[in-house]
């Protein structure tokens, strides 16, 4: 019975390695095996209806037509509002008048993947919807801008200070600050987000990954985020996107 057992691993070992082999020379014969792979892995680039963002994601099947996913990606947040503008003086720099924070944000979370429509060859396309749920970082930098002083000797210069709508009207702004001023003072908003995708695989063989991915994505803030002056904070921000995905599977 032992020896009986013995055997039988040996010769699923070797299948497996044959089977390894066989699947690999396919790859290296520019044939193309078309397997299942247990795992994925892709880097995408995207923009979005309100900035532009990259993201990592790792995915393992769990049937054969679902994955399980997990992301991490970050972006940059503007208000659709925000136009940059020059006061056309000498040495002015362009600047978005009433912008109060710059923001970065980071999005992590987990989802699934579901293939709607599988690929039969390497010229056909696969079609699969995916859903994601986590938690989101934004980082708010407040805005910079350059005001023109004058020295005690009469000479003009320009001085980078924190924009206050308050005090500061569009004719006072001479210009842009430089973009480190104000990191010593960036404030973290906390949030949650949603996001719901399809994406067009069209990689021509299975063990890579080239794909069109769009979307849309729900963020919420309990506490709203600032970036405009004379605009609402914001608890809610709904975008849409579209990227490139790249990447590889293995088993």
């Amino acid at each position: 019975m032992k020896r009986c057992l013995a055997y039988s691993i040996v010769l699923l070992f070797l299948s497996f390695c044959g089977y390894s082999q066989s699947t690999s020379q396919a790859i290296a014969n520019g044939q193309d095996p078309n397997v299942l792979y247990r795992n994925e892995m892709s880097f995408g680039i995207f923009v979005h209806s309100r900035g532009l963002g990259v993201n990592w994601m790792r995915a393992r099947h769990v049937t054969g037509t679902r994955k399980r996913l997990v992301e991490v990606e970050a972006l940059n947040m503007k208000h659709p509002k925000e136009i940059k503008i020059s006061n056309n003086t000498d040495n002015s720099k362009r600047f978005i008048y009433g912008k109060m924070n710059s923001v970065l944000m980071f999005r992590a979370g987990v989802g699934y993947q579901n293939t709607i429509f599988r690929r039969s060859d390497r010229k056909s396309v696969e079609i699969r919807t995916s859903y994601y749920v986590g938690g989101t970082a934004a980082f708010a930098k407040p805005n910079y801008i350059l005001v023109y002083r004058e020295s005690s000797a009469g000479d003009k210069f320009q001085q980078s200070i924190k924009y206050n709508p308050e005090v500061h009207s569009i004719d006072s702004i001479s210009g842009k600050g430089p973009l480190v001023d104000g990191l010593g003072e960036m404030r973290v908003y906390p949030g949650l987000y949603g996001k719901l995708n399809m994406s067009f695989e069209y990689a021509p063989f299975s063990n890579k990954v080239k794909a069109i991915e769009t979307g849309v994505i729900f963020d919420y803030f309990p506490k709203a985020l600032p970036i405009m002056a004379h605009n609402p904070a914001e608890n809610y921000i709904v975008t849409l996107y579209v990227g490139f995905v790249f990447g590889k599977k293995w088993f």
